[in-house]
């Protein structure tokens, strides 16, 4: 008998999650390195889902190399931003544009945001970057009509012209699709992922594919002892 495909479990599992109140939720996030093949459609599916332009990433990831010719071993490692319980770039911004919501996810006002770049500093995952308002296809006869498209974040439409540029010289980073999980999507970065090696759903559910999974194997988390307490696990 053919197994259901993960995604759809899933997405149930978000849709269940939907009918509590925000403040009940708590999204979190479980990689599991042993499935990952380091093909980057995770992201490259988000770079294309927030028309993200030169120097922004949301979904990094690590190529890592171990051991010694001709034992060597590759493993890959995505690192989206962590949603830390204990947030330590909430608290270095000196104007509130980066806060904690109530259903977990770390988010940024991009018409608050002055730039300033604390919260990247200050982030010990590196999970932030910054917009520095360029293009990728500056220097050539015209900057193409495709990089100033309007995208759709927290939700909210925003552009990156020169009319409407609230998200240049702002920082910027992953917020586990908050947009899409509000319409009973999955992140992009879990639904393009060939390998289905990235979990997503609700903590405090019991009941879901992530949590049971996480359950039945051995997780853990990055940098603990900074006492952030991230929402991303891994196996």
């Amino acid at each position: 008998m053919e197994r259901e495909d993960i995604l759809l479990v899933m997405q149930r599992d978000v849709a269940r999650t939907l009918q509590k109140p925000p403040e009940k939720r708590r999204w979190g996030m479980l990689i599991d390195t042993r499935k990952c093949v380091g093909c980057h459609a995770c992201t490259i599916g988000c770079i294309a889902e927030y028309k993200l332009p030169p120097g922004v990433v949301y979904r990094p990831v690590i190529d890592q190399e171990s051991g010694q010719f001709p034992a060597v071993k590759r493993s890959f490692l995505p690192r989206p931003c962590f949603q830390c319980e204990h947030p330590s770039c909430v608290s270095v911004c000196p104007v509130g544009a980066t806060k904690k919501e109530e259903d977990g996810i770390v988010s940024i006002d991009y018409q608050k945001c002055i730039g300033c770049r604390a919260c990247i500093s200050n982030c010990p995952y590196g999970a932030r970057t910054f917009d520095s308002g360029a293009y990728y296809t500056e220097g050539t006869p015209a900057v193409q009509a495709y990089e100033k498209m309007s995208f759709y974040e927290y939700g909210k439409r925003w552009n990156r012209d020169s009319k409407h540029g609230d998200v240049m010289s702002s920082a910027r980073k992953c917020n586990f699709c908050s947009s899409r999980i509000q319409k009973g999507l999955l992140p992009i970065c879990v639904s393009s992922c060939i390998g289905r090696a990235t979990y997503f759903g609700d903590l405090t559910d019991k009941q879901s594919l992530l949590c049971q999974t996480m359950a039945a194997n051995q997780v853990y988390r990055l940098k603990e002892k900074t006492g952030n307490s991230p929402q991303v696990y891994y196996i």
